[in-house]
C-alpha cells in the first residue's frame, strides 16, 4: 500500500467509525420522527419523512462538528451550518427519491415499503453522499486549505518577503 494512502487510512477509518455512530444516532431519531409523523400524526409519506430528516439533521450537524470532524479547521459555524444543511438537502432528496420511486412508481406504500425505500435505501445512498461533502467541504481538513470551500478558490496575493 502506498506510504500516503497507509498514513491517511487509521485516521479516515476513525472518522468513518464516528460518522457511522453519530449517523446511528440521528438514524435512531429520525426513524421514530418519521414513523411518528407517518403514524400518529398522519402526515403524507413525502412531509413526514422531510421532517424527521430535519429534526435527525440538527443531530448529525452537532454530532459532526464537536465529536466526528472536531480535529478538522473551525471555518466558522454559520458556514458550516450552511453548508451542513445544504448537503443535507442533496441527501434528502436522494431519500425523497427514493421513497417516491416506491410509493408513486412502484405502488409500494406500506409501513415496511417507505421504511425499506426511504429509511434503508435512501438513507444508505445519502450517506454516501453526506460523508464525502461533509470531510470536502463542510469540515475541511486544516492541513488541505484548498478544501475549505466548494469552486474555485481565489489566489492568495504573495508576502512582501515572497518573490512575484
Amino acid at each position: 500500500m502506498p506510504a500516503p494512502i497507509r498514513d491517511r487510512l487509521p485516521r479516515l477509518l476513525r472518522e468513518l467509525a464516528k460518522f457511522g455512530t453519530v449517523g446511528g444516532v440521528a438514524y435512531v431519531v429520525q426513524l421514530a420522527a418519521t414513523n411518528l409523523f407517518w403514524l400518529v400524526l398522519d402526515a403524507p409519506p413525502l412531509v413526514g419523512q422531510a421532517l424527521g430528516v430535519l429534526i435527525a439533521t440538527v443531530v448529525a450537524f452537532l454530532g459532526n462538528r464537536f465529536w466526528t470532524f472536531a480535529h478538522r479547521a473551525r471555518t466558522g459555524l454559520g458556514r458550516e451550518y450552511l453548508l451542513f444543511f445544504l448537503f443535507n438537502a442533496v441527501g434528502l432528496g436522494i431519500q425523497l427519491a427514493c421513497l417516491g420511486v416506491s410509493v408513486y412508481l412502484l405502488g409500494l406504500d406500506g409501513p415496511l415499503a417507505r421504511n425499506i425505500a426511504g429509511n434503508v435505501v435512501g438513507v444508505g445512498l445519502g450517506s454516501l453522499f453526506r460523508f464525502y461533502a461533509y470531510r470536502q467541504w463542510v469540515f475541511p481538513d486544516a492541513g488541505e486549505p484548498e478544501a475549505a470551500a466548494p469552486g474555485p478558490q481565489p489566489e492568495s496575493a504573495p508576502r512582501a518577503s515572497e518573490p512575484s
